[in-house]
C-alpha cells in the first residue's frame, strides 16, 4: 500500500504520542522532502521534528515536476508541503494520503486521490485495538491544538456507542 503523509498529520500524532500507529498501520509513509524540511528542519525542537529525522520506515520521494509544484502553489495557495505531497500522489499513484487541512483534501479529492486524516488514522488503529481508548486517543487529539470538528468526534464516538468526550 503506497501511503503518503503532509507534514501536520506526522506532527499531530507526535503531540499526542501516536506517531507508532503509523508504521503499525501503513508499514511505510513516503513523505517529499518539502515535508521533511517542515517537520525536521523548521521545526527543529518541536513535535515531529525527533520521530520524523529517527523514523526507518519513512521514505523521502521528490515531486518528478517541479515546474508544476510551483505553478499550481501559485495557482491555489496550498503550502508547499500539502501540494508536494498530493502531486506526489499522483506520480505514484498512491492509495492513500494522510493530510489534515480542508482545502488541500478538497484538492487531492478532486484530484481521485484518497484522503485520510488524523481521525480517519486513528478510528483506523481504533479498529486493530490501536488504541484501545478512542474517546482518550480523541481528547489528546483536541488537547493539542490540532483543529478537528468536536461534533464530529462525538459523532463517530456515539455511532461506535463509545463514551463521549
Amino acid at each position: 500500500m503506497k501511503v503518503l503523509a503532509d507534514s501536520s498529520p506526522l506532527i499531530t500524532l507526535s503531540k499526542i504520542g501516536q506517531i507508532d500507529l503509523l508504521p503499525r498501520l501503513y508499514e511505510t509513509i513516503t513523505i517529499s522532502p518539502e515535508v521533511y524540511a517542515e517537520v525536521v528542519v523548521g521545526g527543529t525542537g518541536l513535535a515531529g521534528s525527533s520521530q520524523v529525522s529517527a523514523a526507518n520506515w519513512i521514505r523521502i520521494e521528490p515531486v518528478q515536476e517541479q515546474a508544476d509544484l510551483i505553478a499550481t502553489q501559485q495557482s491555489l495557495g496550498l503550502g508547499t508541503g500539502e501540494l508536494s505531497v498530493i502531486l506526489l500522489g499522483q506520480e505514484l499513484t498512491a492509495d492513500l494520503l494522510l493530510i489534515d487541512d480542508m482545502k488541500a483534501r478538497r484538492f487531492a479529492k478532486g484530484k481521485g486521490l484518497a484522503v485520510l486524516g488524523c481521525v480517519g488514522v486513528l478510528h483506523d488503529a481504533f479498529e486493530l485495538k490501536l488504541p484501545s481508548d478512542l474517546s482518550e486517543a480523541y481528547r489528546q487529539l483536541l488537547v493539542s491544538g490540532a483543529y478537528v470538528n468536536r461534533l464530529l468526534l462525538e459523532d463517530i464516538l456515539v455511532t461506535l456507542n463509545l463514551p463521549s468526550l
